[in-house]
């Protein structure tokens, strides 16, 4: 099967290099999405494993379509049959660019008819009840190209099952942990985020150390439908749980100047099953030390608007002191503040674009120096 993986703006480099340490190989990326070929053992595989992907989609077909008679024509032809029932509840997700048809309600109507009228056909019934299995089809329009998929996860990727407690501007879970993949953070390495707040960094940091597959306690739409093989999401689960590492890890610190979140994050700490791996203290992080040399701080620090623009800056310049004053430190910061890098002070040595939810934000890199080198 043609699989596709949606990522976010500007994180498509990790989850490409996600991929590699799985075994798939270099996978093209194309318009947001990352292509692969696959089987329903991969499917499960993905889905249980994968950091920094949205969703796991199997690709159903591509044909060109101008018009809404080549789009009905075209979703026609292709075997629904194969992946669902008379009893499918069958939902529509789409999306159109560049393309003649841009009406994106009536283009779903249009398809979710061309199936329904297969399905009715196919099984020589005269309605489809939809009382069963939840099934997104998505419609993706691109230059009058459209490409049909089924979405096998359900709920996004980002949902892995720990964050219950809400807390002011939450960082997505996905978006957290391609932060990690993408920095210096290792093994062995000392960590910090001084603006924890409902504690996904370091949750999501000390999962990634005791590689711990972000999916493994969570369900998916695709093990519901009958033409799932038994059993792949249970071999899916065991192979991730016998590459865990249950190895002592040094500690992970993480604070937040509010008591409140500290609470959240802790609980959230303990849900995610790592909670003995993360020092959380309430603290300004203008009192943060460590003796520790070649650290890693990843944060995401405020940016919202309840802050004056004055006070963004007082903030983001006292962090920047705060990462000077550290030997041989790193710092990665993701921010939608647009003073972020000159009250920080000194150019970043890299920046990246990446969309948190809806919000444009640059992921700031400072590079310390590496142990390695004299």
């Amino acid at each position: 099967m043609k699989l596709y993986i949606p990522v976010a703006s500007g994180v498509e480099a990790s989850v490409k290099r996600q991929l590699r340490q799985l075994g798939y190989g270099d996978c093209p990326a194309l318009s947001g999405r990352i292509c692969l070929e696959g089987g329903w053992q991969d499917v499960a595989r993905l889905n249980v494993c994968l950091r920094a992907g949205e969703r796991v989609l199997i690709g159903v077909g591509e044909f060109p379509s101008p018009d809404f008679d080549a789009l009905f024509e075209g979703v026609s032809a292709l075997p629904w049959e194969e992946f669902l029932s008379p009893h499918s509840r069958i939902l529509m997700d789409g999306k159109c660019v560049k393309s003649n048809l841009m009406a994106v309600k009536a283009t779903g109507g249009v398809v979710k008819k061309a199936i329904a009228e297969r399905l009715m056909k196919k099984f020589g019934v005269r309605t489809l009840d939809e009382r069963g299995e939840r099934t997104v089809v998505g419609v993706y329009l691109c230059e009058n190209t459209a490409y049909l998929t089924l979405d096998t996860s359900g709920d996004g990727l980002h949902k892995r099952g720990y964050r219950v407690r809400t807390y002011d501007a939450p960082l997505r879970e996905t978006t957290a942990a391609a932060m990690i993949e993408s920095s210096f953070f290792r093994g062995g390495k000392p960590f910090a985020d001084l603006f924890c707040g409902s504690g996904t960094l370091p949750v999501e940091a000390a999962l990634y150390m005791r590689n711990i597959a972000p999916g493994i306690a969570r369900q998916f739409d695709f093990t519901r439908w009958k033409c799932t093989p038994p059993g792949v999401l249970r071999a899916a689960r065991e192979e991730a749980r016998d590459l865990e590492n249950r190895e002592p890890l040094p500690p992970l610190f993480a604070s937040d100047i509010s008591e409140k979140a500290i609470g959240i994050a802790r609980f959230h700490a303990a849900r995610a099953g790592v909670e003995g791996d993360i020092v959380f203290q309430t603290q300004d992080m203008r009192r943060f030390r460590s003796p520790e040399s070649f650290g890693v701080i990843l944060s995401n620090p405020p940016y919202g608007e309840r802050m004056g623009d004055a006070d963004l800056m007082g903030l983001y310049r006292d962090f920047g002191k705060v990462f000077r004053s550290l030997r041989d430190w790193s710092c990665y910061f993701l921010s939608a503040y647009e003073g972020a890098e000159r009250a920080f002070g000194g150019r970043a040595d890299k920046k990246r674009h990446l969309w948190n939810a809806r919000l444009a934000c640059t992921l700031y890199a400072y590079f310390g120096k590496s142990p390695c080198k004299k």
